[in-house]
């Protein structure tokens, strides 16, 4: 394969093509299912995938088969199944992204919004850029250039969901749906990840699974004016607080429940010192500090394993506290909160949640009502270690378009298609990478793509489908 032409073919693709494309997809609003409950008559993630349909249809890869997958009551998802070449081995690629998109929310800087595309010092703001919308034109465009160059790749599918930013409650029914179709896979690209800094490509290595679960402490049927009953009546708050203290040593935010905890391995350990090394900084400047807060701790190592490997509780929502302007002299009658917890790569999310709601609910002070309402649990992902031909690939892309070498990342949050995948293919190899650099602000206000390494990721994609085809 001519790399040095696939390198120059992938960037005048993203000037050309790619860009105005995926600018007008930036307009379309197409929030994910869990914000817009009524997202079958707004339509928007339809007109999402119909916009990323038709562009690829325009592309006219031969031999492709571009489809539009429905299953009744669930989001839509596309289908991009292009035949790998001749000498190719009878084996699939997969390749994720996702088109569903975060709500726009407020605070967006001067001049930009999120459903208005600008490109501004070499990178595109709106919402949706960078999460996720990018990654099936990189995907296509990977496989062009293979095919222009000289290239060799197995079949490759492209597979483009709705509903990642809900947590891809639909995705195990189509993997169930397409398993037949998806054939043999034999690695897994996801382009929905991030990186350390945008001078080297980067490998997440490990996502952490999650539980979240509402709770709530009941002591009254309805209010009682404090006056008359504190001191006699417990209060429901303190309770609360009793309980999470079974949970979570409240001065260090150590977990104490085991069935939340695992041994974080050696290579993961080291990998983690590697990236610290390479970039240092890369944790304690991910986060815009305000003046005089300081992080659990100085050790920059220890905080990518607290962020990787370690379980952590995040209190994400409360019910039963009034806002402090309409609080009166009342003792509530109950505290309800929503419990997040960050999970280990390797955990069970299924005896995490047991083992929290057995431990909340067991024994509880003055007998007050403990009760439960929506959980979930979501399985994390610990990479398989690379192949020689992967870390080859990797390497060669390393120095002909970065310049440096690549790294990997334990990344805390989910993406549970890993998990999935993993489960279904356990013996494929996976390159879970992405353009969420420093400062691309997925999820909150002024999200924004760095176009320049994105035609890099692009690039790289398309040396591993080389390498991988042929090794």
């Amino acid at each position: 394969m001519d790399r040095a032409a696939v390198s120059k073919t992938v960037d005048q693709a993203w000037d050309e093509a790619i860009l105005p494309s995926l600018s007008e997809l930036v307009r379309i609003p197409a929030v994910s299912p869990s914000f817009d409950a009524d997202w079958q008559n707004t339509g928007h993630l339809d007109a999402a995938v119909e916009h990323v349909r038709a562009w690829i249809d325009g592309r006219g890869i031969e031999g492709a088969e571009i489809d539009v997958v429905r299953l009744p009551g669930r989001t839509p998802l596309l289908l991009v199944d292009v035949p790998g070449s001749s000498d190719a081995p009878d084996e699939s690629v997969l390749l994720y992204g996702h088109l569903d998109k975060q709500p726009p929310l407020g605070g967006w800087s001067e001049g930009l919004s999120p459903w208005t595309p600008v490109v501004r010092d070499g990178k595109l703001f709106g919402r949706g850029a960078a999460d996720d919308g990018y990654a099936g034109y990189a995907a296509v465009t990977a496989i062009e250039a293979v095919r222009a160059h000289g290239g060799s790749h197995a079949r490759c599918v492209v597979l483009l969901e709705t509903g990642e930013e809900s947590g891809s409650p639909d995705l195990p029914a189509y993997l169930e749906h397409l398993r037949d179709r998806l054939g043999a896979v034999s690695l897994v690209v996801c382009l929905d990840s991030g990186a350390g800094d945008y001078q080297r490509m980067w490998l997440t290595n490990s996502l952490r699974g999650m539980v979240q679960l509402e709770v709530e402490v009941q002591v009254l049927d309805s209010g009682l004016h404090s006056g008359i009953a504190s001191g006699i009546v417990p209060s429901s708050f303190r309770i609360m607080r009793q309980l999470l203290d079974r949970i979570e040593d409240s001065a260090t935010g150590e977990i104490l429940l085991p069935e939340l905890t695992v041994s974080i391995p050696a290579n993961r350990i080291a990998e983690t010192r590697a990236a610290i090394e390479a970039v240092p900084g890369m944790v304690t400047n991910s986060v815009p500090w305000p003046e005089g807060m300081r992080p659990v701790t100085d050790d920059e190592v220890e905080l990518a394993l607290n962020n990787a490997w370690r379980p952590t509780l995040s209190v994400i929502g409360a019910d039963g506290l009034p806002k402090p302007a309409d609080a009166g002299n009342v003792l509530r009658p109950s505290t309800t909160l929503q419990l997040s917890f960050r999970l280990p790569p390797t955990a069970d999310p299924e005896a995490a949640l047991a083992a929290v709601q057995r431990r909340l609910s067991e024994e509880v002070p003055y007998g007050a009502r403990v009760s439960f309402g929506h959980s979930e649990a979501g399985l994390g992902w610990n990479a398989p270690d690379p192949a020689p031909w992967l870390s080859g690939a990797l390497d060669t892309a390393a120095e002909e378009i970065f310049g440096a070498s690549w790294r990997t990342m334990g990344l805390g949050g989910s993406i549970p298609f890993m998990g999935l995948l993993h489960e279904a293919y356990p013996d494929a190899q996976f390159v879970v990478t992405g353009a969420l650099g420093p400062d691309s602000n997925a999820h909150v206000p002024d999200e924004s793509l760095d176009l320049a390494f994105a035609a890099k990721i692009t690039s790289a994609i398309a040396y591993v489908l080389d390498a991988h085809a042929t090794r």
